[in-house]
């Protein structure tokens, strides 16, 4: 029996799957996370195998064995990290990929089963990729997330690719987390001055935080060492303010929708024509709000490229990555 390796390396955790040609997943594992740009060479890898070893063993617990192995071999591998699109950071994963296959029939938590990639059974590649092989099923269709940041990405039947946005919070994020979260803190302060709408953003905000007046969101942003996560991790405040018809926290979910179907829209123009049916994938956390901002999305979708479909990812990024792998192999499902 042959298997494939499917593995997600982000900024907060590292996602693999064992999976077998038919689909079929064999086992599951997390680590820590693998964004070398920031951790280091060395403890990126080191997540990446302790997933390995770790979806192996839930394979293991399962009770796939044959001789105390799982029986059949790795043929293929998926590799795909966050920010990994430059040429020297796809040749760091393929060494990844060489170290992984030397150590697996040396190592005991990786001896589990045996390993035989096969030199065209590799993918390496960017977390967009995998995300929207994994969201739509295949490689072909839009992936638009809106997580901490935001990006559409895409890949239509020929092959060709078109992103838009991904430039970072201090560049874009439009319609992201982060981008929602700013535009909820700024308008809580200038409704608080009178140079905006009343507002309840500024009485949610001061609740959430703990805080006992609209001034204490001063050292609450600028001394407590926030990061962008930490910011964007009010977004569900200004959703939740949305939600309770609060008309200045409506006006920004209403502009993130739109910035994040201005940035669809530039992908699928370029990739698609009209009459084309393909898949729209909404991943990322803002889109689970309740204030309606994916309702928005999916009705200005239906206006422009009515023959899309708007869907939730059908897998998580790391079956994408098996996907992709056994792509390579000449092998669909």
């Amino acid at each position: 029996m042959g298997y494939v390796l499917g593995v997600d390396g982000g900024g907060t955790k590292t996602v693999c799957l064992l999976m077998d040609f038919s689909g079929e997943v064999k086992g599951r594992g997390e680590a820590g996370p693998s964004n070398y740009q920031s951790l280091g060479v060395e403890p990126a890898y080191n997540s990446i195998r302790s997933a390995i070893a770790r979806a192996l063993d839930s394979a293991k617990e399962a009770g796939r064995l044959y001789d105390n192995k799982i029986e059949g071999k790795i043929r293929a591998i998926g590799l795909g990290l966050a920010g990994a699109g430059r040429e020297e950071d796809l040749d760091l994963l393929r060494s990844w990929v060489e170290r992984l296959h030397s150590e697996g029939n040396l190592s005991p938590d990786l001896a589990l089963v045996d390993w035989a990639i096969e030199p065209e059974g590799i993918f390496v590649g960017n977390d967009c990729a995998i995300l929207l092989a994994g969201g739509t099923g295949s490689s072909v269709g839009v992936a638009v997330i809106s997580g901490t940041g935001s990006i559409a990405y895409g890949q239509n039947r020929q092959g060709a690719i078109k992103r838009a946005g991904g430039w970072g919070y201090l560049l874009g994020d439009e319609g992201s987390s982060y981008d929602i979260a700013v535009q909820g803190l700024r308008a809580a302060a200038r409704s608080y001055d009178g140079r905006d709408r009343q507002s309840i953003l500024g009485d949610k905000l001061i609740s959430h935080l703990g805080l006992e007046r609209m001034e204490d969101l001063v050292s609450a942003v600028y001394r407590r060492g926030w990061g962008v996560k930490d910011i964007a991790a009010l977004a569900p405040v200004v959703d939740a303010a949305a939600a309770a018809g609060d008309a200045v926290a409506i006006a920004i979910i209403d502009r993130a929708a739109e910035e994040l179907v201005l940035a669809g829209r530039a992908v699928m123009g370029e990739l698609f024509l009209p009459e084309e049916t393909f898949d729209v994938v909404t991943a990322g956390g803002a889109w689970r709000g309740v204030a309606g901002m994916r309702d928005r999305f999916v009705a200005a979708m239906e206006a422009i490229a009515p023959s899309a479909r708007v869907i939730w990812p059908r897998h998580e990024p790391a079956y994408g990555a098996a996907l992709l792998a056994l792509r390579q192999l000449g092998k669909t499902l």
